[in-house]
């Protein structure tokens, strides 16, 4: 998530002499040490398939896309009769697009997912017969987890799916501004509520704020009961994914403020998230953390250079596994009424997480799931019934039938009034 810190405008100096020392050193290591093999081993496909395999992927994407955003704007007009309407009609459109993703995952570069957690998300996460899993998160959450990969925001959506009730419809995202002049999917994330942000305070304070109030915003049900839309608000504090780039700066802003610098992570930018928790505080108790890790990636590597799109993909190397540690925090421990105060707690839970990458690091795990029968549920990325997908065309399906049936009606009663002409 982008933040509104001043460490967004901290320049890249590599004239400190501790970073030019690591770099020299990371240099020194990358000529020195032999080639490194890929952890996921040889690629799975020759120079051809893949390329086969890239066209087919670019078929079945793009085409789903397409389809749910020629649904979306046949549901765009239900905004002027009926808002909570569309915004139901919206969240199905969401979930479509996350049945995409979970089925481009399954086919194109399945892969395991190991989920643990502490005791704090004990009898939440169950296995299910046939190999899947069950969550039972609460509808309303703020999630936020550290950042190594793109992709990482794909597991965390698919988790919302295997969520009893699914909550992939409710899950809301932020995101760089540049993202919504994406062709449909752009679109497509402007209807689906997701918020977009410059990295500016004055632009993106007023928008987020008014994003925040609709997440807020109470309703009143039939039997005259207030109640809450459900809502997954997803928040990456890194503010981007780990890469060379990204561990040097969070080395300098250490560096620069007195602050001990995670070796795993890079430290968290606050000021967004303590926004974002201050404005949801009274419609939210839990925050959900999650710590990601990616079995492969060697110590003092970066996965994005190792689990591309191409090789998780096109290649057949996707990660062996993806592991998730949850952990459950009750907002009302938070310290939200003071900046300084959060900002402590939340780098506190980044040298956790840190601890966490450490031990998963020496040991291939992160820490078993405390009391439980099942110590580490895996699974993999999937639906749970094949024809789940066929939801992604159903409205469009529909529309073109409707279509058909009332040319076809149009056509013959203007052949019936010429007979009789």
């Amino acid at each position: 998530m982008p933040e509104l810190t001043e460490n967004d405008g901290l320049e890249r100096n590599a004239s400190s002499p501790e970073v030019a020392a690591v770099l020299k050193s990371d240099e020194k290591r990358s000529l020195n040490s032999p080639r490194i093999v890929h952890p996921s081993g040889k690629s799975a496909h020759g120079r051809g398939m893949q390329i086969l395999r890239g066209v087919a992927l670019a078929i079945y994407f793009n085409f789903c896309c397409f389809v749910i955003a020629v649904t979306q704007f046949i549901g765009a007009p239900l905004y002027l009769f009926n808002r909570e309407w569309f915004y139901s009609y919206m969240a199905m459109t969401k979930q479509s697009f996350a049945l995409t993703i979970t089925v481009m995952t399954q086919v194109w570069g399945p892969t395991t997912i190991r989920i643990s957690g502490d005791a704090s998300v004990a009898g939440q996460i169950l296995a299910t017969p046939g190999g899947g899993v069950e969550f039972k998160f609460p509808e309303r959450l703020v999630m936020i987890a550290n950042h190594q990969i793109y992709t990482d925001w794909l597991y965390l959506w698919w988790i919302g799916y295997a969520n009893r009730p699914g909550m992939h419809g409710h899950i809301y995202i932020i995101l760089k501004e540049s993202l919504k002049y994406i062709p449909f999917i752009g679109t497509g994330m402007m209807f689906y509520g997701f918020i977009f942000m410059s990295r500016k305070m004055a632009t993106d304070q007023p928008r987020l704020a008014y994003r925040l109030n609709k997440l807020k915003k109470s309703k009143v049900g039939p039997s005259g009961k207030a109640y809450f839309d459900p809502m997954w608000l997803l928040l990456f504090p890194e503010g981007t994914n780990l890469s060379r780039n990204g561990r040097e700066k969070s080395f300098q802003w250490a560096e620069k403020n007195g602050l001990k610098d995670p070796e795993h992570v890079m430290l968290p930018r606050s000021t967004g998230t303590f926004f974002c928790l201050n404005e949801l505080k009274d419609t939210v108790e839990f925050v959900y953390d999650c710590t990601v890790a990616y079995e492969g990636v060697p110590r003092g590597k970066y996965g994005e250079e190792i689990f591309g799109l191409a090789s998780t993909y096109f290649e057949g190397r996707p990660p062996k596994s993806v592991n998730l540690y949850w952990r459950r925090l009750r907002v009302a421990d938070i310290p939200l009424n003071d900046q300084k105060e959060f900002d402590i707690w939340l780098r506190d839970q980044w040298y956790q997480k840190d601890a966490l990458m450490e031990e998963y690091l020496n040991n291939g795990r992160f820490p078993a799931l405390p009391g439980a029968k099942t110590k580490y549920v895996e699974t993999d990325v999937r639906t749970r019934y094949p024809w789940e997908v066929l939801q992604i065309f159903s409205v469009v399906g529909i529309a073109a039938l409707l279509w058909h049936n009332l040319r076809k009606a149009v056509s013959t009663i203007s052949a019936k009034a010429g007979a009789a002409v």
